[in-house]
């Protein structure tokens, strides 16, 4: 390299269609460059791939891969693994063909796109506060997603209100936290106890009004409160569909920004970074992505912490896991979906207490652990 930096060797090596091995030489250590000629253009576009991250998102995606593949073949009527893939096509014995078409596969889909927008928003309200305990769940935004969808249950009955009352009410939880903890912005422990008391209440509320209805109503409310995709409604999945890429792509494209958060807001201001602004941004993601996963699954909140947790500690800590945080919520999501339906079958665990079961321990080792090793 001659003594010269990444960037002189970016504009001095030879760069042509695809990836160039010259360019990749001169890359920072722990990176490839990939660096191309687009149409006619005169200067080569090029970019920086974290080698650790890519590698952890390479191996979470293998393993949701993993993952959803004995989520179609496990279950109370087993299947033969040679037996999954030409039912995904429609081939094969009828049996098969329904139950992996029409049970399994929509279950899988939903708890896929659950996992990835819990884990993502997780991994955003985190960065945003500093602290590994700032997830959607914990500081009440899953509870006020649930008290509206409920609230819409009980009052309206018809399955496309829950997601944009969801999504009322994860706003509206945001608000109040935001609210309370004024003065301390959305850094240190004030903002969390904030979010604890909001969720509390939103919580309490919920339980009143479970309490006040028909039985027959309540049941039909109940998938909301504890976390399950045994009854998926049709028009929230759709949304969530449309909803989790345009929030994943908002996020990937912050990614710059949430890095710069991590430090305090002078230095992020003094390196360019417009803090007030981008701060609402993310948190406009996180609520969207938040909203619309409950409105699915219910408040399985704890997907939100496992997930970024898995994904920060197999990727590079250089940057903000975004990508790895929304395939670790997937794979934790249907890990946990699975084991609910074989663990105890014919008799079904909700995915919500399987993962209480399971990050309850989580939360207890990142309180406990020394405190150099957390955000706060």
């Amino acid at each position: 390299m001659h003594g010269n930096t990444a960037e002189d060797g970016l504009q001095q090596q030879p760069v042509g269609h695809g990836y160039d091995r010259a360019t990749a030489a001169s890359a920072p250590a722990g990176h490839w460059c990939l660096a191309w000629q687009s149409g006619g253009a005169r200067a080569p576009c090029s970019v920086l791939v974290d080698r650790r991250a890519f590698l952890a998102a390479l191996l979470l995606l293998l393993g949701l891969l993993a993952a959803s593949f004995a989520y179609l073949t496990m279950g109370s009527s087993a299947l033969a693994p040679r037996a999954v893939l030409p039912a995904l096509v429609g081939r094969g014995d009828l049996m098969a063909v329904f139950l992996v078409q029409e049970l399994r596969l929509p279950r899988l889909l939903a708890a896929c796109l659950t996992g990835a927008a819990f884990g993502v928003a997780g991994c955003l309200m985190q960065t945003l506060a500093r602290n590994r305990l700032a997830t959607p769940g914990i500081i009440g935004i899953d509870n006020g997603a649930t008290a509206f969808a409920v609230a819409s249950v009980i009052g309206l009955g018809v399955s496309l209100a829950p997601p944009a009352m969801a999504l009322v009410g994860a706003t509206t939880a945001a608000a109040l936290t935001f609210g309370l903890a004024a003065g301390g912005g959305t850094r240190g422990y004030r903002f969390i106890v904030a979010g604890i008391g909001v969720g509390a209440v939103f919580g309490a509320i919920t339980q009143l009004l479970l309490a006040k209805v028909h039985i027959d109503t309540a049941n039909a409310a109940y998938p909301w409160t504890v976390g399950s995709l045994n009854a998926r409604p049709a028009g929230a999945v759709t949304l969530l569909a449309v909803g989790l890429p345009l929030g994943l792509g908002t996020a990937l494209w912050l990614t710059r920004a949430l890095s710069l958060m991590r430090f305090s807001d002078a230095v992020a201001a003094g390196l360019g970074l417009r803090v007030s602004q981008r701060r609402w941004q993310v948190l406009a993601v996180s609520v969207l992505l938040t909203g619309l996963a409950v409105s699915v699954a219910g408040p399985v909140g704890l997907v939100g912490l496992i997930g970024p947790e898995i994904a920060r500690s197999l990727s590079s800590p250089r940057g903000v896991p975004v990508m790895a945080s929304a395939l670790a919520g997937a794979l934790v999501m249907v890990l946990a979906d699975l084991a609910g339906r074989v663990l105890l079958s014919p008799i079904e665990i909700p995915v919500g207490i399987v993962t209480a079961v399971v990050g309850g321990p989580w939360l207890l080792w990142i309180l406990l652990r020394p405190a150099s090793r957390n955000l706060a």
